[in-house]
């Protein structure tokens, strides 16, 4: 039998003010996505702030959820299962992103498109909830019958593809981790 391993999404809601702003048209809580490899969080990736004091400076991300930016941070995690091909695949194409991250742009035109619902496709640009939807699309995961373009944070909350491993505070679901793995050792 093959070995299923697990991507997990990374809902936020930081409480900047480019957050509040999203948050006054989508009316969810959480409207930051990301995507990370374990669920301890230390391989989380996305489209967004290149400079966390700059919102208008965007691109692809390595985030580091115990920095700054998410000090404070409500979230929710969700994993899905995935065979070891599909892990490899999705973990490659961030790998690609990463290594050419200067060809990606932050897709802030695409954004207006899921206000007018209209489908805004942009060569090598994404925003946070798009990518998402878009690695696991590639991979198998459908997050919405939408397309990755006018995917949004709610809908990766209502999907069945996804399960709900936390919802809280994320400094106490990234202490929790680093508690579960230090009595894993013992």
């Amino acid at each position: 039998m093959e070995e299923s391993l697990k991507v997990y999404v990374l809902l936020t809601d930081t409480g900047t003010i480019f957050t509040r702003l999203i948050k006054l048209f989508t009316k969810v809580p959480l409207n930051h996505a990301s995507i990370a490899l374990d669920p301890s969080l230390e391989e989380v990736y996305s489209f967004g702030r290149k400079c966390p004091r700059n919102p208008w400076i965007g691109g692809f991300v390595k985030e580091d959820v115990r920095g700054e930016l998410f000090d404070g941070a409500t979230c929710a995690v969700f994993y899905c299962k995935v065979d070891k091909d599909a892990y490899e695949r999705l973990k490659s194409r961030i790998e690609e992103i990463k290594r050419d991250e200067h060809r990606y742009k932050y897709n802030l035109l695409g954004l207006f498109g899921i206000l007018l619902k209209k489908r805004i496709r942009r060569e090598r640009a994404y925003f946070c909830t798009q990518f998402v939807a878009a690695m696991l699309e590639e991979n198998g995961i459908t997050v919405s019958a939408k397309p990755s373009e006018l995917t949004t944070p709610y809908d990766f909350e209502q999907t069945k593809a996804l399960r709900t491993m936390y919802r809280g505070c994320l400094r106490s679901y990234i202490a929790r981790q680093k508690e579960d793995l230090r009595c894993a050792a013992n």
